[in-house]
């Protein structure tokens, strides 16, 4: 047995709530990494839909989602449609209502986007964090309940708060950097789940030998 397959949308037998995303989400500019999983009593296939803010098609922007995440209930992604031009004298949106306001369309050139959001692989959201748009999530990270990403957070590192900081690193750099090359996600599946003794029980040793 190598572990359900990645592209059940309900792989807990008899626990709805939890959904793997990549069969659930059907937008291209959404990306989703094998066994990355919501959490949401009201249905995981919600997701696409209630935790993605202002993501525009015209926008173009991508939410990145790698492998084996988990995304508590109620996280939140802040997608690039909802920037507004700060350079005026005026935030308001006047352009898009229309009826001869349409002279104060900003150029393209001036749009604020902050390109896509990147969530790395074994990242752990929260329960009900909200990530800025174009924040980069590093590989192992972990997002504290209601922490508000409002900059990238780096590998490894545990951030909570508002705006989040980095509260620690879970591992030494060394280590850190040990599995940022080893990258155990990337193996194939029947690999990885010959060495979940290791990479449960933080055995880098074993990781090492199996790598």
């Amino acid at each position: 047995m190598y572990g359900p397959s990645p592209d059940d949308p309900s792989p807990l037998a008899g626990f709805p709530q939890v959904g793997f995303l990549k069969p659930l989400v059907k937008n291209p500019n959404i990306l989703v990494g094998d066994y990355t999983y919501y959490d949401d009593p009201e249905g995981p296939e919600r997701f696409e839909t209630h935790n993605l803010l202002y993501h525009f098609p015209e926008v173009g922007d991508r939410l990145i989602l790698g492998k084996f995440c988990a995304i508590a209930r109620g996280v939140r992604f802040i997608m690039n449609g909802a920037n507004h031009q700060i350079g005026g004298f005026s935030t308001y949106p006047f352009y898009i209502f229309g009826h001869g306001w349409e002279s104060a369309t900003p150029p393209a050139s001036e749009f604020c986007s902050k390109g896509d959001t990147i969530v790395g692989n074994d990242v752990w959201l929260g329960y009900e964090a909200l990530v800025l748009p174009g924040i980069k999530i590093g590989d192992g990270a972990i997002v504290a309940a209601s922490a508000v990403v409002t900059r990238d957070v780096p590998p490894y590192a545990l951030v909570g708060g508002n705006p989040a900081r980095v509260i620690r690193r879970r591992f030494d750099d060394a280590t850190i950097a040990e599995l940022l090359v080893i990258r155990w996600w990337d193996w194939p599946i029947e690999k990885i789940s010959r060495n979940l003794s290791a990479i449960a029980g933080a055995d880098l040793s074993a990781l090492r030998a199996a790598h």
